[in-house]
């Protein structure tokens, strides 16, 4: 599903300095695994995530996402590729304040152009199974973090994507609350999504099947836990 080869990637300083992100990963990642990246920061996992995620083609080496070269997409493409197959949970919830949570929600679907009310069912459905339907009509700020971030996850999950990226899902949360909130991502994965996590929280990183590190742009282990 996800392959990456000999990936390259450097952000220029100035005309004679360069710092080099990442070092020739070599990364694949299977249909339905559930994968952390983990990392301390600086180490190049924010890189990797924004070249899954089809967010910068600007790099070397190879990328094929379902087998199609993302080298050879433009940037039109590339946002087909990004809106179809991936869902995306920050740790800031990236919740627009001024919408409801049913708005909030909404947006993705409006942008792929489904109907007013085959929207709202989709949104109810999957309203209800994160268990936040009474909520829909609040703004963020009447909100808690944990209600924040399962609205966060509704808005990845309607569009019905192929992988779902969490970048620090349960940073911003108590402990308890981002535990609900990887007992989600976890059933989603059991359903069959392909589920990315991105983080420094090596505690998170043992609720995944397998984990990869990052440190100085390098993958340094790979380990697949049984």
């Amino acid at each position: 599903m996800i392959d990456l080869k000999y990936v390259d990637k450097s952000y220029r300083l100035s005309k004679e300095n360069s710092v080099r992100a990442l070092k020739g990963i070599e990364l694949h990642i299977e249909k339905g695994e559930f994968v952390s990246i983990i990392g301390k920061s600086g180490s190049g996992k924010s890189t990797l995530l924004n070249i899954i995620s089809c967010m910068d083609s600007n790099y070397s080496g190879e990328y094929r996402l379902l087998g199609e070269n993302m080298r050879d997409k433009n940037k039109r493409e590339l946002a087909e590729m990004r809106n179809k197959n991936f869902g995306f949970i920050f740790q800031n919830f990236n919740l627009l304040s001024k919408l409801t949570a049913y708005e909030n929600i909404e947006i993705p679907l409006i942008y792929k152009k489904i109907p007013k009310r085959q929207r709202k069912k989709i949104i109810r459905k999957v309203a209800q199974s994160l268990k936040i339907e009474n909520r829909l009509n609040h703004n963020p700020r009447e909100l808690s973090g944990g209600e924040q971030q399962r609205v966060a996850i509704a808005r990845a999950l309607v569009t019905e994507p192929n992988i779902i990226l969490a970048d620090e899902p349960t940073g911003a949360l108590d402990v308890k609350t981002g535990e609900q909130i990887i007992e989600i991502l976890t059933e989603l994965n059991r359903k069959g999504k392909t589920v990315i996590i991105v983080t420094h929280d090596l505690e998170l990183s043992e609720k995944t099947k397998r984990i990869v590190t990052l440190s100085d742009g390098q993958i340094v282990s790979d380990e697949v836990i049984s």
